[in-house]
């Protein structure tokens, strides 16, 4: 989502939202991580948009990707600097019309905008869990979610959305939860991250254990965390969701003042290019958690659906639900051959599927910036699977 500021106008959106809590698996019903640990209880922040029907079958859960939240649509006060990440997307009229489905988006656990993660209270310690919060993987996320649906009185979910790490949600609810939802909208995403996609991880975060301040995650209640280290990890990651093309089209090699070069080794912002990564970095440290970015991108790199369910006939066959799977021309830390390696295992288990691959110069965040061929493929899908029964 671009960063530049969105007057406030609440005509165009859902309007005023509140961020809401559950607490979910109080002791002793903690939740059973993969891992094998246990966590509890757990606290769960959610948004929700529109109203529920009497049927309780128009409910639509939207799985965030890597450093999204619940805030997905809205505002929260008339002083916001912008909506919800997907404003555009989600409220009355568009590709999920608040006026006809009941919209949910939750924080993923470990996430460190309200839901339990490396930020909150350990109550064993009465201290922040630290590097102590226990290993987590995405399909402990979706336990999660899993659990706030039903929390919320919802037996069925018309569909689970999501793109990129969101969309690795999806794929691991459709296996784990095969009875739960009606379909599966699945975009930039796959069944596991490539060598080159872990490869960028292991740099970020190399990045953030490397900074002086990070103090192995005990840098809560400190003057300053680990801001180098987490914004350098940011500007890494932000590179692969861009496309040459796109960086070609916005920077080229235009230098950030003049037109010549000023011959500094320190000189970091000389090119525009050079500034914009700084200013995302510089950006990210505002809103985002050190620890939280550890959890989340080691639980991206361990995602492999295959691996964990035998293969992916096995995994993605465990459900009738209907699939729509999208992927982006320019989008090389998700190319398509891993979205169409998703549609020939549902082929293969002859389940419903539909597949559409999008020409976009945006890369990877073309499925945050390029709402309307969004727009134009859901709003039918989920038309049809609403009138399927």
């Amino acid at each position: 989502m671009t960063d530049e500021e969105t007057p406030f106008d609440p005509d165009q959106s859902v309007g005023f939202v509140e961020t809401q809590f559950a607490t979910l698996f109080e002791p002793p019903n903690e939740l059973v991580l993969e891992s094998g640990a246990k966590l509890g209880p757990v606290t769960v922040a959610y948004e929700t948009y529109g109203e529920l029907s009497p049927e309780k079958d128009n409910a639509i859960f939207i799985c965030h990707a890597l450093t999204g939240d619940a805030h997905v649509a809205g505002w929260h006060d008339s002083k916001d600097r912008k909506p919800g990440w997907w404003e555009d997307f989600v409220g009355p009229g568009k590709g999920l019309d608040t006026n006809r489905y009941f919209v949910i988006c939750a924080n993923v656990l470990a996430g460190c905008k309200g839901t339990t993660g490396p930020m909150s209270i350990d109550p064993a310690t009465g201290k922040p869990y630290a590097m102590a919060f226990p290993f987590i993987t995405v399909g402990d996320m979706v336990a999660v979610h899993a659990e706030l649906v039903r929390y919320l009185g919802v037996e069925r979910l018309l569909a689970v959305v999501g793109g990129s790490l969101g969309g690795m949600q999806v794929l691991d609810w459709v296996a784990r939860y095969p009875e739960q939802m009606r379909a599966a909208v699945c975009l930039a995403s796959a069944a596991k991250l490539s060598a080159q996609g872990i490869a960028f991880n292991v740099v970020g975060r190399r990045a953030i254990l490397s900074d002086p301040k990070f103090k192995n995650g005990e840098y809560y209640g400190e003057p300053e965390g680990p801001r180098y280290g987490l914004a350098l990890a940011r500007m890494v990651a932000h590179i692969t969701y861009l496309s040459e093309v796109s960086f070609e089209d916005k920077f080229g090699r235009k230098l950030q003042q003049g037109d010549r070069f000023q011959y500094d080794l320190e000189k970091e912002t000389e090119f525009q290019v050079g500034s914009y990564l700084h200013y995302q970095g510089k950006r990210f440290v505002e809103r985002f958690d050190a620890n939280s970015y550890l959890c989340l991108t080691h639980a991206m790199d361990y995602f492999d659906l295959a691996e964990s369910y035998g293969s992916l006939e096995e995994a993605l066959g465990r459900t009738d639900a209907r699939f729509l799977l999208s992927s982006y021309t320019s989008d090389w830390l998700f190319p398509s051959s891993q979205s169409q390696e998703l549609v020939s295992a549902l082929l293969n288990r002859q389940r419903n599927v539909t597949y559409v691959e999008l020409e976009s110069s945006k890369g990877h965040d073309a499925f945050l910036l390029e709402i309307d061929p969004l727009q134009k493929m859901i709003t039918p899908f989920l038309e049809q699977t609403r009138a399927a029964d």
